[in-house]
């Protein structure tokens, strides 16, 4: 059997023990799929109409402001699934598997690629509850299937990239509740972008902070595709964002997995 296909096997069971996790601990999966549509419900139906009405004018409010709004809960949803992973890394590196499996015959990196592999689909899996939500309660996208499989795309990019980070926090973590606690910077991402209002109504230093964080060209690339508007530039540099991002957390990830166990 050649090393690709080893490798291939040993991934394929670590993301089958990665799925058998979510479904023996739904509680977590819940958890984190209900929170984003939590979010999605509360700023439509409480802010939705004065937010709205800001937004679009007279012609705004609670309906234009779900189409608005619903590109950045997506990103809360795929920030809450990375911060599952960053926890599930913690207890498996303070539990002492990590270190049975370093013992076996096993492709190194498959431990990795399977928490990888899982949150993406994790991931899948709470976007498209959240979008089914928001169509629920007035989200009326006007994309076609080339712009749904182009925002889909982007997406699944930052999920792969956000990920790879969370593994990174994970393996760095010092205890479990550390690593519960070192993705939230990424949740607040959203709100101090272009996530729920836009970002030339923040003051100027929080404006500059919104417009060039890498949150913010991923949410506008987003509501363009969904909403068959102009995305511009903004598509080019959300790509660029996640790439470095995801470059970023996997050196940063196998330098930590690959250290000596006793340091």
């Amino acid at each position: 059997m050649s090393t690709l296909a080893y490798a291939v096997r040993d991934s394929r069971t670590m993301l089958r023990r990665n799925l058998r996790r979510m479904l023996r601990y739904p509680s977590l999966t819940l958890m984190l799929i209900g929170i984003p549509v939590v979010f999605l419900l509360l700023f439509v139906y409480v802010f939705g109409g004065t937010l709205g009405t800001g937004i679009g004018g007279r012609a705004g409010g609670r309906a234009q402001y779900v189409d608005y709004v619903t590109p950045g809960v997506l990103l809360v949803a795929v920030v809450g699934v990375a911060q599952g992973t960053a926890i599930a890394v913690a207890m498996d590196m303070h539990e002492g598997i990590i270190d049975r499996f370093r013992t076996m015959a096993i492709w190194r990196a498959s431990v990795l690629a399977g928490h990888v592999l899982g949150s993406m689909i994790q991931s899948l899996l709470g976007i498209a509850v959240v979008v089914g939500v928001a169509v629920l309660i007035g989200f009326r996208p006007a994309a076609g299937p080339a712009r749904w499989i182009a925002a889909i795309g982007l997406l699944a990019l930052l999920s792969l990239a956000l990920t790879w980070l969370s593994v990174a926090l994970g393996l760095v973590s010092k205890s479990v509740e550390t690593a519960s606690n070192s993705p939230m910077f990424l949740m607040l991402l959203p709100f101090l972008g272009s996530g729920f209002v836009p970002t030339h109504s923040m003051p100027a230093g929080l404006r500059w902070f919104a417009d060039h964080q890498p949150f913010t060209p991923v949410i506008d690339t987003l509501r363009g595709l969904l909403l068959g508007r102009p995305i511009g530039d903004s598509a080019a540099i959300a790509v660029a964002w996640c790439a470095l991002i995801t470059l970023a957390g996997y050196l940063w990830a196998r330098a930590l997995y690959n250290r000596d166990p006793s340091r």
